[in-house]
């Protein structure tokens, strides 16, 4: 059984708006700009955020499902395999992870991420109209969130950080 778009989504702003309370309500450490709540909190909003853009389809584009091929008794069958390639794609997250561990050294967070972002959204069927600005804008957003309020250290690599 496959669950309509707007029901997962839904599920996903839920179980967002639950963690982003739950960091909301724990209290901050004395002394410290960030603490513990902050982490849930904004992993909580990103997962609402995401959970929203999947109930109204954004970035989906309905033209491209493939047509279901008609059986001689009425019933809709899968549409035919893909091919090697497609079955592939199971070998991209463990490929990009050891990328990631090769690469971000000598070639930085940003770079690296978003080659990642790049090609994980094109193999999932992205438009590189939408993957291209994906790929620039999130190793950013990222870098902020992570190097800058929460004070993780990222490898700079190519990039000068100045900021």
């Amino acid at each position: 059984m496959r669950l309509p778009d707007s029901v997962t989504g839904s599920f996903l702003v839920v179980l967002g708006a639950a963690a982003a309370y739950g960091g909301w309500i724990l209290p901050p450490v004395p002394g410290q700009p960030v603490g513990p709540n902050v982490f849930p909190l904004v992993i909580g909003i990103g997962l609402a955020l995401c959970g929203l853009a999947i109930v109204f389809g954004i970035g989906h584009s309905f033209e491209e499902e493939e047509e279901l091929i008609p059986l001689e008794d009425g019933q809709a069958a899968a549409p035919p395999p893909q091919g090697k390639l497609y079955s592939l794609r199971a070998l991209l997250p463990p490929a990009l992870l050891l990328f990631y561990v090769a690469a971000a050294d000598r070639l930085g967070f940003i770079i690296t991420a978003a080659i990642m972002v790049y090609v994980t959204s094109t193999a999932l069927g992205a438009k590189w109209k939408l993957a291209l600005p994906l790929a620039a804008l999130s190793p950013f957003a990222i870098h902020l969130i992570f190097g800058k309020l929460l004070r993780v250290p990222l490898p700079a690599g190519l990039l000068p950080t100045p900021w």
